[in-house]
């Protein structure tokens, strides 16, 4: 009876051992698995927000070099009353609204408002209502009316941006504006631009060292 009782307790506990090995290897396989998965989709939320970060920074570049060649068409020439002054057929200046801007398309450029020099600057007027049009004059509007060193709003809505674009023609065509005044405005939307890549670059730096320095996945 002992040697009966001791066999079955012997093969009572092989089977206890056995279960009990294995049990741990069928638990931490799914785990492995599931923690791969989710560092995968992390990693590729990180890169993804690094490349919106970058366009961002590389489009900031671009709204900077829009500005500055919208001083230079102010400097060239600068009038009030009307978004822009060209040559006609027959060599006369003519100027033309916001309604017939795009009468100036291939015609020589004597002079252009504040608005009209930003609308040339990113293109003409065919790409009045194009990203870099709208967002330089966010920057510009930005410069004028809000408090220096604020992040800036983008993407008003539609009636609030027309509603942002006929401040900055009132403003222009103020009794007194002068031409340096109008390329001293747009120099500060040139710092506001700068400081908002310095916004996009810091939150980028804080990403990446956040992150590990997660590389850009597919």
């Amino acid at each position: 009876m002992k040697i009966g009782r001791g066999l079955m307790t012997l093969e009572f506990r092989v089977q206890h051992d056995v279960a009990t090995d294995a049990a741990p290897a069928s638990r931490t396989a799914p785990r492995g698995r599931v923690r791969r998965v989710i560092d995968h989709l992390a990693a590729r939320r990180t890169a993804a927000q690094l490349r919106r970060l970058d366009a961002d920074l590389a489009e900031l570049a671009d709204l900077q070099r829009v500005l500055s060649e919208a001083r230079t068409v102010v400097d060239r020439g600068w009038i009030q009353h009307a978004w822009f002054a060209y040559l006609d057929d027959r060599g006369r200046t003519r100027t033309a609204s916001s309604a017939a801007a795009t009468e100036v398309a291939g015609r020589p450029l004597v002079g252009a408002c504040l608005v009209g020099a930003v609308v040339d600057a990113a293109g003409g007027p065919h790409a009045v209502h194009s990203q870099p049009v709208q967002r330089s004059l966010d920057l510009v509007w930005h410069a004028l009316a809000a408090a220096e060193g604020s992040p800036v709003t983008w993407c008003p809505a539609p009636d609030i941006r027309m509603g942002r674009v006929r401040d900055l023609t009132r403003w222009n065509d103020s009794a007194g504006r002068t031409a340096e005044q109008v390329s001293g405005l747009l120099l500060t939307a040139e710092r506001v631009a700068l400081q908002e890549s310095g916004r996009v670059a810091e939150r980028a730096s804080a990403l990446r060292a956040h992150s590990g320095g997660v590389p850009v996945l597919g």
